[in-house]
Order: C-alpha cells, then structure tokens, then sequence
C-alpha cells in the first residue's frame, strides 16, 4: 500500500506529542503514513523474506574498502594465518549484531535514542562526537576504494577519483525515492556481485584448503607488525557505527506486538543476520586467501615482490593482473566499486540515525550526505595529492584503528541496555550471553589498550627527541590513555537509570496510545521505514 507523504524543511526535530509514551523519552516518530512493511503474526518459514534486509545492509560494514585493504595486507605479509581473526570476528559481530537488532524490535527504539534518553547532556554529547567521528572514519575508506576502482577501470588519478565519489550522492538520493525495500534488495545485489568476484579469484588463485583451515582454527600472532594488522582486522569487521545502524533498520517493519511475534522478530533478525554476515565471511577469506596465495608463489617477479611487502588497494590490482591476469584485475575492481558504493549508502544512513538519536534532529538526506562526505573527502584528498595512492592505503589502515578504539563507546551502551530487565523485560539478555558479550568487550578493550601503549611507547623511544620532549609527550600521552579507560569505566559501572519496557499490544499503556482503528502492528516508525525524510504532510493532515 502506498500513501503519499509529505517534504518537510531541512532540519526537523521529534514530535513530542506523537508516538508511543515510554519512560522519560520518546522516540523520534512522525506520524506520517508512508510504504509499510508489514509482517503477519503467523508461523510459517516464509515469514523469514519479510525479515530479510537489514542483515544484508549491515553485512556492508563487514565487507567494505577498509576490510579489503587489511584483508589484503594480512594475506601478503602472515599468509593464511590471520584469518583466525576473521572468524573469531565474524562470530562476535553476530551476537552483537544481533544484541542490536533485538534492543530496537523489543522496545520500539534504537540505540542512539536509548542513549539520548539514559545520559546526561555532557556525555550524550561526547558519545555522539565519537558516533560522528566513527561514520566519518567508516567513509574514509570508501571514499579511497572508490577511487582505487576509478583508476582500476578508467585510468582516472586517485586525487581526481576521491572528487568523483562525491557524485554518489546523487545516486544514493535518486535511490531513495523508492523505499527501504528496494533499497535492501540493491544492497543484496551489491553483496552478490562482490561474492561472485571474489569466489572466482579465489577458484583460480587455488589456495591450500590446509592452510586455510589451520590460520582459520590455529590463532596465532606471529611476525613484526602482526599485532597491529590483527586490531585493523578486527577495527574493519566490528565498526561501531553498525551498531547504531543496525537497531535502526530492524523498525523499518511493523511486527506483531505480542510476546510471540517479538521473540519470533528476534529469532528471524537472528537468522538473517547469519546468512548475511556467513556471505561477508566468506568474502573475507576469499580476498585474505587469494592475497596469501599470489604473494607466497614461487615464479613472483621482484616487482610483484615489492608490491606484495606493501600491498594496497590499488597495487593489488597490479599484482592480480601480473599472477592472474587481465580479467583478475578487472573483477577486483568492479568488486571494490561495488563495496564502495554500497558502504556509502549505509554509511550515511547511520549518520543520520545518530543525529536524529542523540541530538533529536534530523536534516535532509542530501545535506547530511553532503556533510559527511566532505569530511571523509578532506582528508583524502590531501593525503592523495601529497603521499599518492600508497598513503592514501595507509590512511585506510588509520581509520580502521580508530573505528576499533571507538567501538567500546557504542559496545558497552548496547551491552548495558540489552542486559537491563528495567529496558527490555523478559528479553533482557541471559546470564550466559551477557558473559559472552562482555568477555568480547572486554578483550577488544584490553587488545586495544595493550597496542596503544606499547606502541606508544616504541613511538617514543625511537623517535630521537630530546628528553624533555619525550617526558612531555609521554605525559600528555598517557594521560590521555588513562581518560580513554576512564570513560569506558564510566559507562560499564554507571547505573541506568531511564526504564522502557516492551511494547505490546496487551499493554495498557500502548493500548491508550492507539486509535480505535489501530492494529497490534501500530509501532509508527515511519521515520525509519521511508529510509528519507517524510515528504510534504497532506491537506487532511493538516485540517
């Protein structure tokens, strides 16, 4: 069912009076009746195409420019043995993603609202900087792939490529006239395309199954430099940024409200995240062995072996086509297209979930486009024109790390929120997969911290200052390493203090909120669904 909706101004902000009355704060909800996607309450298999979607949106996250790149460094330099990495984060990111994708179908709002609602001014501010930073960090990469793939196909300068994405914003706007649904089902379309290019790399490139399958189960950290790549690796799965994303997109579908429907909902989002993120795994190794493969052969000529001890983006595409061919090259690059056009359209719908959830404002899509992909372009471009292309790849790793140290600041609010009885009621999480999900928190915490001082440290000594400015810049170093940790300690021991309850359809508060014509699937997010910003409000609405 279509219903025409409405264009409001460029900056709009929630609707107090509208929506579902729960705790201290509302979601951002206009009520404005737009595509729908509606999931009947009956159980049958076949409900699980109505859930399919959000997995694949997310899964982008996963197989973006910034994961290419580390993929294909940690192949050339330990082979085959990193790739246990890649497993361990592909199983954490399903709990977590799944965590997100339960905290918006239980209570009706995601994670940037939960957050705007349980914190304080200060570091609900905070948060939403790191949010910020995250997706512009997240963009970074994708700006550069692009450009990679410009000059793979057409022969166009990196710096002249990292303008020309600026154009997928009229891409991504003439996408959204269509809806959510059709946007899904291009970003699948994407995904494949990417899977389909990369299985045949890997079917020419015929690695050794037993070295794949020992560096998959066999974890080790072996070599200069392995510690570091591991946390890119691992900064490059599990972006914080997905997370917001993720418990966004679960409310673009109206569910039934009963205590059925919604375990039904968890278990489905469940299930379709798997199958998603299993194609973003198997990506991953496809591009970690292909790399490890080509870089160990025997008949490398010492260019290739130059390339191979530095590999990016952009030199891997040299490189497949010296060992694999032509074709190879060619394949990698529409692959890489296909990543970096699809993570920008992700990308910059996290950015305005963030906005809309902490700071209660919205503003229209091109501008929000415009704004964050200025702010990742910046950047690049200088790096481009001053240090080419091989900076440029350094720059990918750069934000990687960066999206692994912020990951906390999104991880340990989800984990608070969805192990809370006071927010999600019977839903909350188990005693078992707290456990779980705060042991993964925890150990990305503690292998961030130990990288950072360590190579901190290493920084310093070799740097050939003078004393005092050592003692200066260690100071003021490890001052700052110290804030990092006590702001993570915040938000693990800070009490939540805001309670928000399941929404369902026996409720009698959710039941006072309904008109006599509204169904048990009446959670109005419409401001997701429409995946834009509502367009004019009509004459009757306005009567």
């Amino acid at each position: 069912m279509r219903i025409s909706s409405s264009r409001p101004s460029q900056f709009i902000t929630s609707n107090e009076n509208g929506g579902i009355s729960r705790g201290n704060s509302l979601p951002l909800i206009e009520n404005i009746e737009v595509d729908q996607i509606i999931v009947p309450e009956r159980k049958d298999w076949k409900v699980l195409f109505a859930y399919m979607g959000p997995g694949f949106l997310v899964s982008i996250a996963y197989i973006d420019p910034g994961n290419f790149e580390t993929d294909l460094q940690a192949g050339a330099q330990f082979k085959y043995e990193l790739l246990w990495i890649i497993l361990l984060a592909s199983c954490s990111a399903l709990v977590i993603q799944s965590l997100a994708a339960k905290l918006g179908v239980v209570t009706g709002k995601h994670l940037a609202e939960h957050c705007r609602a349980e914190y304080t001014r200060v570091p609900n501010f905070i948060l939403w900087l790191l949010a910020e930073l995250a997706v512009v960090a997240c963009d970074i990469p994708e700006v550069i792939g692009t450009a990679f793939a410009l000059n793979m196909l057409f022969k166009i300068p990196v710096w002249c490529g990292v303008l020309i994405t600026g154009l997928s914003t009229l891409l991504l706007l003439y996408l959204q006239q269509y809806g959510v649904r059709k946007l899904e089902l291009f970003i699948a379309f994407l995904v494949l395309t990417m899977a389909g290019c990369f299985f045949s790399e890997l079917a020419y490139a015929k690695p050794k199954s037993s070295e794949v399958f020992k560096g998959l189960f066999v974890p080790q950290l072996k070599g200069n430099g392995s510690t570091g790549l591991a946390i890119s690796l691992l900064g490059a799965m599990v972006m914080p940024h997905n997370l917001f994303l993720h418990s966004a997109l679960v409310l673009s579908r109206k569910i039934p409200r009963s205590a059925r429907g919604i375990k039904e909902a968890c278990r489905f989002y469940t299930i379709e995240s798997a199958f998603a993120l299993a194609v973003a795994f198997l990506i991953n190794v496809s591009v970690i062995s292909v790399s490890g493969a080509v870089c160990s052969s025997d008949n490398l000529n010492p260019e290739d072996q130059q390339n191979c001890s530095d590999l990016d983006l952009n030199k891997a595409s040299f490189l497949l086509k010296n060992v694999l061919g032509n074709w190879s090259s060619k394949l990698f690059a529409i692959a890489l297209l296909a990543s970096g056009q699809s993570s920008t359209i992700t990308g910059t719908y996290a950015g305005q979930y963030v906005m809309q959830g902490f700071l209660d404002l919205r503003i229209s899509p091109w501008l929000r486009n415009l704004l964050t992909r200025s702010l990742a372009i910046l950047p690049s471009l200088i790096v481009a024109l001053i240090g080419g292309s091989a900076a440029a790849g350094k720059l990918i790793i750069i934000s990687s790390m960066i999206l692994s140290f912020e990951l906390p600041f999104a991880l340990v609010p989800l984990l608070k929120f969805t192990s809370s009885k006071t927010k999600m009621g019977s839903y909350s999480n188990s005693i078992a997969v707290a456990s779980v999900t705060w042991l993964i928190s925890s150990l990305i915490v503690v292998i961030n911290s130990y990288y950072l001082v360590t190579g901190f440290v290493s920084l310093l000594l070799h740097s050939g200052l003078p004393t005092a400015s050592i003692v200066f810049a260690g100071v003021f170093g490890f001052s700052g390493m110290l804030v990092y940790m006590a702001a993570i300690l915040y938000l693990v021991f800070r009490r939540n203090r805001n309670s928000t309850q399941p929404l369902l359809q026996d409720d009698s508060e959710f039941c006072r909120s309904c008109d006599a014509n509204s169904s048990l699937y009446d959670l109005p997010r419409e401001d997701i669904a429409s995946m834009q910003l509502p367009q004019e409000r009509s004459t009757q609405e306005h009567a």
